[in-house]
């Protein structure tokens, strides 16, 4: 080849043998240190192409572990519903491996032709429909069996939004009905639960106050039985009396015989006698008549009922029962018409009348005092009952747990800690609230507020 002053190169020796000529020993070592450098970012991007291939298989993995711990069925497909791939639990329901899967129709796994068009109408979301959801279809098992599965379907994309097809997920409808089953089961058993404590504590609340309602049954009776015996005697004279009419003894001796029985004022006193022996009878039905409301088993009760004769018999009861120092003040008349279930509200006032009692067991003077007041709210016009004593109060670090279940500040066996609790609840299923509070002068009080029955 023929040199020209561009290509053409000034070679010569310098003493050494095949080294070029003008090319110092520092153009070698720069050469030397690139290569140095480059060799070394290619180390640096082995290691960390290292690291991402191990990050890699460790998210394959962890996918795989996933989708082959999942009980329910999982099918990726493309957009004309050719199945991608699939995971172990469909493997298991249709008894085809993965490998036989893929490439074939998802809907070719349904059970009959019915199904099979049903699917391509409702699980066909790859072309950006709205997702499908709780889509009962049935699906062809193993053995040829119809298995009911409760299908969602949603569409899936590439990073740019592209549809690639949709995925395809299915519970066996007889495991849902298995956990609905269960999960109403354990909502029964709550309720019932729920309502045997209701009804345990209100036994244990006409338990304390049996003496005092035996009390108050005792006066009607009482007065019944001395009548009934007034009403016997003279029953045997007006015998005595009638006997020797019919027998035609003379008038002078039956005229004697009705002075010395006087028949004249067994008959002036019979009316009040009758009268009297029903009053207490009557006295009686109706206490007997409370009590049956308040231990029965409650309803869901909608009637209309004088929340001030549920207040007034709660603190008879629960004053009859008590200390005979204990004084509750009803600062409130006439009637106050509420609607709902008179022996729940009366459970109520008489567990704050309890507590009432019990917090002012140590107080010199215990006195509860009952304040009515109606007031114009924005839901209409309401009750507002404000039940104060003046004990202790209640501690500041008990106060916003005294409405929570089972939470008490009395001995064990003194009492259950549902007593608030339950009156809570009550008073919320009536439409209205309940709260407590310290006062500033010392004491508690609790504020019943109730919906005014129009």
């Amino acid at each position: 080849m023929k040199n020209t002053p561009e290509s053409s190169l000034d070679v010569g020796h310098t003493g050494h043998p095949g080294e070029l000529v003008g090319v110092g020993e520092d153009v070698w070592m720069d050469v030397i240190h690139k290569m140095d450098e480059v060799y070394s970012d290619l180390l640096q991007y082995e290691v960390a192409l290292e690291e991402k291939n191990a990050k890699l298989e460790e998210s394959q993995q962890f996918i795989l572990s996933v989708l082959t711990a999942m009980s329910d069925i999982l099918v990726i497909c493309g957009r004309d519903g050719t199945i991608e791939d699939v995971n172990p639990a469909l493997e298991v329901i249709t008894g085809r491996k993965a490998a036989d899967l893929r490439g074939t129709s998802v809907f070719d796994l349904f059970a009959d032709a019915d199904a099979r068009v049903l699917a391509r109408a409702r699980l066909n979301v790859s072309c950006g429909d709205d997702e499908v959801h709780d889509c009962e279809l049935p699906l062809r098992a193993h053995d040829g069996a119809s298995v009911p599965v409760s299908f969602n379907c949603t569409p899936r994309f590439n990073a740019v939004g592209k549809s690639l097809g949709m995925v395809v997920t299915g519970r066996p409808v007889g495991e849902l009905r298995k956990a609905y089953q269960a999960l109403t089961q354990a909502h029964d058993d709550l309720k019932r639960t729920q309502q045997q404590l209701l009804h345990s504590e209100k036994m244990a609340s006409l338990g304390r106050l049996v003496a005092g309602v035996a009390h108050e049954l005792n006066n009607p009776i009482s007065f019944i039985i001395g009548n009934v015996h007034a009403l016997r005697r003279y029953a045997e004279r007006l015998g005595q009396y009638l006997a020797a009419v019919h027998e035609g003894v003379p008038a002078e001796e039956v005229e004697h015989l009705r002075k010395r029985l006087r028949i004249d004022r067994i008959l002036v006193d019979l009316d009040p006698l009758i009268e009297g022996t029903i009053e207490g009878a009557e006295r009686t039905r109706e206490i007997v008549d409370g009590l049956k409301r308040f231990s029965a088993v409650d309803r869901n009760e909608q009637q209309r009922f004088d929340l001030a004769e549920v207040i007034e018999r709660a603190v008879r009861w629960v004053c009859q029962a008590e200390r005979k120092t204990f004084k509750v003040a009803m600062e409130f008349s006439g009637p106050l018409p509420v609607i709902g279930s008179a022996g729940q509200m009366q459970q109520v006032a008489m567990n704050l009348v309890q507590n009432a009692a019990d917090a002012t067991r140590l107080t010199d003077l215990p006195t509860l005092r009952i304040a009515a007041e109606q007031v114009s709210t924005a839901q209409g016009p309401r009750i507002l009952l404000r039940f104060v004593d003046n004990g202790p109060g209640i501690a500041p670090a008990h106060l916003a747990h005294v409405f929570d279940p089972f939470f008490t500040t009395k001995p064990v066996g003194q009492g259950t800690g549902l007593g608030l609790s339950i009156s809570y609840g009550i008073v919320e299923r009536h439409g209205g609230s309940l709260r407590a509070e310290n006062l500033p002068a010392g004491g508690a009080a609790f504020t019943l507020e109730l919906p005014l029955a129009r």
